[in-house]
């Protein structure tokens, strides 16, 4: 599959929505990120990146039910494609090949 290119953030954003079984809006996605990879970054930045992922195929979005607490709005909700999906066993694969071929990096004291 020739021409999947993620960045390593989109590729972050990518991984925390697959990882989530509902409710992956931007905000959650922001947390899910910071507390497993303890990367910070700010909710601009995910917008971005989830919109990026969005036209590129990899996620489909919908509007979620409108809550009282923001407001009468819904959230914008997203879930990975199956196109997002081999997007990221790609990423995965193409690391995979560079990983096995690094010496024993536990040998090396590494």
């Amino acid at each position: 599959m020739k021409g999947i290119h993620l960045g390593e953030f989109e590729e972050l954003v990518l991984l925390a929505v697959a990882s989530m079984k509902t409710d992956a809006y931007a905000v959650s996605i922001k947390n899910e990120i910071e507390e497993k990879v303890d990367r910070k970054s700010n909710i601009s930045a995910i917008h971005t990146a989830l919109y990026r992922l969005e036209d590129k195929g990899f996620l489909d979005s919908y509007l979620g039910e409108a809550t009282a607490k923001r407001g009468g709005k819904g959230k914008r909700l997203f879930k990975v494609t199956a196109y997002g999906y081999q997007a990221l066993k790609e990423a995965q694969d193409k690391r995979k090949v560079f990983w096995e071929l690094i010496p024993q990096l536990s040998i090396q004291g590494i």
